[in-house]
């Protein structure tokens, strides 16, 4: 027996307290996974009645952690993360009432058809089974994440930041008193009560008891988790994103569409960070946007060829293409045109999020066929590359791996298919 950092909880060694968790967890995905849509949309919707009943409570704890998160000399943007707010309570529950109306994937049966020997195959559509979450920062992610979890009859296993650790249990509370309403197992959703590292380093290699992993966080940390599991992470550690001025964009668009996808959110993994502008508009386009981009503070980072059109941009490197600033930098590069454009996606993007700006259907249709990436976009911003922009209600993360989920992970993304087939008494011969 110990206490944990910085929570004071006495408790098991770390490994005996998450294989309790993880069994735990085991025993409620199979619950889940036969709950009816009534009874789980029952249950979202009284997480959410908990949460706005416990808005105070919320905010109180959140208090704490805001205030030890400053104490400790954390950088502003990331308290701000740290922060709720009234509204951002509001928003969670709101969240939450989303993803209860939404569709509910599991026991959708799809692609049904007869074979030569009678019988019917098809896919239906399961939960994963156990799910373990990993994040910093923002507590609202343990609402978000507990919603989609539970929708999908999932289980889950959420493990937060130790700087929102009052923030989550609290928010916890409420998904427990929800589940519990709901007449679910409160273990469907457990929140890791250890701000303890070595907690995840169990988490991610409980092969036993966790289905997959989805880490959201700084690039280190999903590294981490990528170098380290033995359970199949769902990830992306990078948005390096692109947009791309095509010869016959609209200027008007591309200069909204440019604007907007670098200067509308810095820190995040959707925004643009490498701007490609075909040669034959540079001349025209280039200067306006520059100007835009100074006068919001964006340091701009150029090819010779862009710095012949604005001479104040600084000479971009090899290293700028392949860099994600989640920051006022952008590198612009002129390129001839989609062919060279698309060669330097495919060479430098994250496979994150890209987009084209163009008139020509046939360019915008080979944009979106040769671009290799989760997200790619005609004509609009980067930034909508987002689980809630996409309909998805909430997304779990972002996700740039090529097998099972892509692009915004929501509910669809937490399950898994199983063939089905139905007969009439057939035997092989």
């Amino acid at each position: 027996m110990r206490a944990t950092r910085n929570t004071g909880i006495i408790m098991e060694d770390i490994k005996q307290y998450m294989k309790s968790v993880g069994q735990q967890a085991r025993a409620a995905s199979r619950v889940m996974a036969q709950a009816d849509t009534s009874i789980k949309n029952y249950a979202l919707n009284a997480i959410a009645d908990a949460i706005l009943l416990d808005s105070a409570k919320l905010i109180a704890a959140n208090e704490k952690d805001v205030d030890a998160a400053k104490a400790n000399g954390l950088d502003a943007a990331s308290v701000d993360r740290l922060t709720l707010t009234g509204k951002a309570v509001n928003g969670m529950a709101e969240g939450l009432r989303q993803i209860a109306a939404l569709p509910d994937p599991i026991g959708e049966i799809s692609d049904m058809k007869y074979r030569p020997s009678g019988i019917q195959v098809g896919k239906m559509r399961v939960p994963l089974g156990v799910i373990g979450i990993i994040y910093e920062s923002r507590p609202n992610v343990t609402a978000d994440a507990a919603g989609l979890c539970l929708k999908s009859g999932n289980a889950a296993i959420l493990r937060g930041g130790s700087e929102a650790i009052h923030s989550n249990q609290a928010i916890a509370a409420c998904v427990h008193a929800g589940l519990k309403a709901a007449g679910l197992p409160e273990t469907a959703v457990q929140v890791v009560n250890t701000t303890d590292r070595a907690a995840v380093g169990e988490l991610i290699t409980m092969k036993e008891y966790v289905d997959v992993i989805v880490p959201r966080g700084g690039k280190g940390l999903i590294a981490r988790i990528s170098d380290e599991a033995k359970v199949p992470v769902i990830k992306h550690l990078d948005g390096i994103c692109h947009v791309y001025i095509d010869d016959e964009a609209n200027l008007e668009k591309a200069i909204l569409i440019a604007d907007n996808a670098k200067t509308h959110r810095y820190g995040v993994c959707n925004a643009m960070e490498t701007l490609l502008v075909n040669a034959s508009v540079a001349m025209r386009v280039l200067p306006l946007l520059c100007d835009i981009y100074r006068e919001k503070g964006v340091e701009l980072r150029g090819d010779d060829a862009s710095r012949k059109l604005v001479t104040q941009m600084k000479a971009a490197t090899e290293e700028d293409w392949r860099t994600e600033y989640l920051a006022p930098i952008l590198s612009i590069r002129v390129v001839a045109d989609l062919d060279e454009a698309i060669a330097h996606i495919n060479t430098y993007s994250s496979q994150h999020t890209d987009s084209i700006v163009t008139e020509n259907y046939t360019k915008a249709m080979r944009f979106l066929r040769e671009v290799d990436s989760a997200s790619v976009m005609v004509n609009a911003s980067t930034r909508f590359a987002d689980g809630f922009e996409y309909g998805l209600g909430a997304e779990i993360g972002i996700s740039t791996d090529k097998i099972h989920a892509r692009g915004p992970v929501g509910l669809e993304g937490l399950t898994s298919q199983k063939y089905i087939v139905l007969g009439s008494g057939q035997i092989r011969v």
